[in-house]
């Protein structure tokens, strides 16, 4: 009796990120042997964390290793799984592969990531995916804190923030969020709450559309509806939504925490993640604190004056945890690969 053949799936057409290797030289950005006799093509790593003091009536701040922007190495197309470069034609395999509850799943633009140098999912871990890894452990370890304290929603709630526009915020709260989404036991939601100039979903490749300010500003809408679930396994995202004058108001109404605790009873897995506006640029940074277990500012090194930073805790103190991320270091060949540990009002920074 012969045996039946194994049903084969429809051949399909190339991907977005197959295609684009076919564009961008994917092989160029990668590390070889030959690195160390060609600096040109060498990509640094990040170096130590500076110790910043804050103002007086400032809480107290922990200082984390953090990234670069465009300083991670993308995947070679080779190296990256099969199930991550899914065409046109997989909808019902991903839906079925991350997360069989949905069939809606947006796609992720990997192929985007892989060309600003950031985390891409499934590909090989490289250094930054190592760094946020350490950032990300710092997070965990708070939040488990704050659980053991008692406050168990707060413990559920990140807000990524900077003291001024370009500090690398949003790059950081994407690959934070993607970083995350690889944890066996979380979900993430990452919400973009820069209502002056959102980017989350443009980082991603995904469409914008209504989200967080169109739930605040009308109590009929769902805000679980508007969550836009990924093919990224654990991540979601919840776009900004439509643009008002009257967004700092919107964020600082009684609305705003019903809408906070619907989307972390949505999930009792769910960790949210706020990219909101820098703390010195607009408002509503200060107000998002309030709702925040931790605030992760990110200070970048080569432009952000440390009279910005302690202003801009100062503004964020309604959290009484933040940690300070010190992006866009200048590695020094034969330093230490990462540096200081501070906290504010202990005696600075020690090793």
């Amino acid at each position: 009796m012969s045996k039946p053949l194994k049903p084969t799936r429809p051949r399909r057409e190339p991907s977005l990120l197959e295609r684009a290797a076919t564009v961008y030289d994917f092989q160029s950005y990668v590390r070889g042997p030959d690195a160390a006799e060609d600096p040109a093509r060498a990509v640094p790593p990040f170096a130590d964390v500076a110790h910043v003091a804050p103002p007086p009536s400032a809480g107290p701040v922990e200082a984390v290793p953090a990234p670069a922007p465009a300083a991670d190495i993308p995947p070679t197309l080779s190296a990256i799984p099969p199930e991550f470069l899914a065409g046109p034609d997989d909808e019902e395999f991903l839906a079925s592969e991350y997360d069989p509850g949905f069939s809606d799943l947006a796609r992720v633009d990997r192929a985007m990531l892989a060309e600003n140098g950031m985390i891409v999912p499934g590909a090989p871990v490289g250094p930054l995916a190592e760094e946020f890894r350490l950032v990300k452990r710092q997070l965990i370890v708070t939040s488990q804190r704050l659980v053991e304290s008692g406050d168990g929603d707060v413990a559920r709630v990140v807000l990524i923030c900077s003291a001024r526009p370009q500090d690398g915020k949003t790059f950081c709260a994407v690959n934070l969020a993607l970083s995350l989404a690889a944890e066996r036991d979380t979900e993430v939601l990452l919400v973009d709450a820069d209502v002056a100039k959102p980017d989350v979903l443009g980082r991603l490749g995904l469409a914008e559309g209504p989200g967080l300010l169109d739930a605040l500003d009308d109590s009929s809408i769902d805000v679980e509806d508007l969550v836009i679930r990924t093919d990224v396994p654990h991540l979601s995202v919840l776009p900004c939504g439509t643009r008002t004058a009257s967004d700092t108001e919107l964020l600082a109404s009684v609305r705003t925490r019903h809408v906070l605790q619907r989307l972390l009873s949505a999930n009792p897995r769910r960790l949210v993640i706020f990219d909101s506006p820098p703390a010195l640029a607009a408002s509503p940074a200060s107000v998002l604190a309030m709702l925040a277990g931790q605030v992760m500012m990110v200070v970048r090194a080569d432009r952000t004056p440390e009279s910005d930073v302690s202003a801009a805790v100062a503004l964020l103190d309604a959290c009484d945890s933040i940690q300070l991320v010190l992006n866009s270091v200048a590695f020094v060949p034969g330093s230490r690969r990462f540096g200081y540990y501070g906290h504010y009002g202990q005696g600075g920074a020690r090793g």
